[in-house]
């Protein structure tokens, strides 16, 4: 049930769902005019026929057609646009869109409205014309409005500023959902853990990636004490350790429960991997800073956007919420969190003052965050870019003006 959950909650963001939805809302709009067309008085009947309607159903059909293609054509371009200009991982960001969901599901499915209609017309089933022309009337609407914001959002979409605040928003979404449950709402493995010397390993059920754990049911499923050795976001090898239990607890079956409390797929997701949020953030920035693409100025702007979002994530309110305290699970660390985000524009930043010299900075105010545990990784960060750029930097001038050390 949990797996089924995970994929209809991930199904609900499919582009094809929500214009199969509307192509089939306007398919059951025409059998239901035409079905209700006994209660159309005799005088509207003979006033709007089908006469009237066909030609109507013929422009929109037609328009439909030509919009949903062109529309369908600058989708496939602006992530294409995406993909070069800012990272593969944004992709996935893009095609959750909701508004170009809509905007193409009320185009396809005025489409289907029309071709339906004219398809009935013409098979003999020409009652309820003015039903079908009020329903007409309605779809217009629709498809107006639609084409409105379609050309409002085609501004902005698949553009560099897009994808780097389709990113952000992840990144603060993942980061919230962190700093409510850092362990996922189970009891966090830390330094002070211990396992039984005799715990009873469980095997990983395939190789993947895993994505989502299900605290609450692994509680419940478990009949006592589990560790989860793996976290969403890292690599887990079919055969290789995967959970222990203690000795002599458990079964077959209740082995079974337990693996199917986790999602395993072939790659990263951001519902419970607050780090890979993060990373695509500084993917963005690496990309920007390649020698083909030579864009500081981006590079910069991500490193400002991931300083806010750490710093947000150090003042918001700490929860040690618990649902499953007979789970324990690795929680992301700020050092972790700190090296998603940064570790890669330190490098690939190095040669260039004044993407360096911005990187120090946000390092530097980040080394006062109230969250001590970030402050100290982001000190610790703020000496290893300052390295990276020391020796990258070819003149010792350069070097000079780099921000003083805090």
């Amino acid at each position: 049930m949990f797996r089924l959950l995970v994929w209809l909650r991930r199904l609900a963001h499919a582009l094809w769902l929500r214009v199969a939805l509307f192509a089939a809302l306007a398919f059951l709009a025409v059998i239901a005019a035409h079905l209700a067309a006994p209660l159309v008085p005799d005088w509207l009947e003979e006033r709007i026929n089908a006469e009237a309607v066909l030609p109507v159903l013929e422009i929109l059909a037609s328009s439909m057609l030509a919009v949903s293609t062109f529309s369908l054509g600058i989708m496939v371009q602006t992530h294409r646009a995406a993909l070069q200009n800012a990272t593969p991982r944004v992709l996935d960001l893009m095609l959750e869109d909701g508004l170009t969901h809509n905007v193409l599901g009320i185009f396809i499915g005025a489409f289907v409205y029309a071709l339906t209609a004219l398809i009935l017309f013409q098979a003999g089933f020409d009652s309820g014309a003015a039903l079908v022309l009020g329903v007409t009337l309605a779809v217009t609407g629709a498809v107006v409005l639609a084409l409105l914001r379609w050309i409002a959002h085609l501004t902005t979409l698949g553009t560099l500023r897009d994808a780097l605040a389709r990113a952000e928003d992840q990144a603060r979404s993942a980061l919230k959902r962190h700093r409510h449950k850092p362990a996922l709402g189970a009891s966090p493995i830390g330094p002070e853990t211990v396992l039984p010397d005799d715990a009873r390993t469980i095997a990983a059920p395939r190789s993947g990636v895993l994505q989502v754990i299900n605290v609450q049911g692994l509680a419940r499923c478990a009949p006592g004490p589990v560790w989860v050795l793996r976290r969403p976001g890292q690599q887990i090898l079919r055969g290789a350790p995967f959970l222990q239990v203690p000795a002599g607890q458990g079964d077959a079956a209740s082995d079974e429960a337990m693996l199917d409390c986790f999602v395993i797929g072939d790659t990263r997701t951001f519902e419970q991997d607050p780090a890979f949020a993060l990373t695509v953030l500084s993917e963005i920035a690496s990309r920007a800073l390649s020698p083909a693409v030579n864009d500081p100025g981006t590079a910069i702007e991500v490193v400002s956007r991931l300083e806010r979002l750490l710093w947000d994530w150090a003042q918001a309110s700490k929860s040690d919420a618990v649902e499953g305290a007979t789970v324990f699970v690795h929680p992301w660390t700020p050092p972790e969190l700190i090296e998603a985000a940064f570790a890669a524009i330190a490098r690939d930043g190095a040669p260039m003052l004044e993407v360096a010299g911005h990187l120090l900075e946000a390092l530097t105010a980040l080394g006062q965050a109230p969250e001590g545990s970030l402050a100290e990784a982001a000190r610790a960060m703020q000496a290893r870019a300052r390295a990276h750029a020391e020796a990258a930097l070819r003149l010792e001038a350069d070097a000079d003006r780099l921000p003083p050390e805090a």
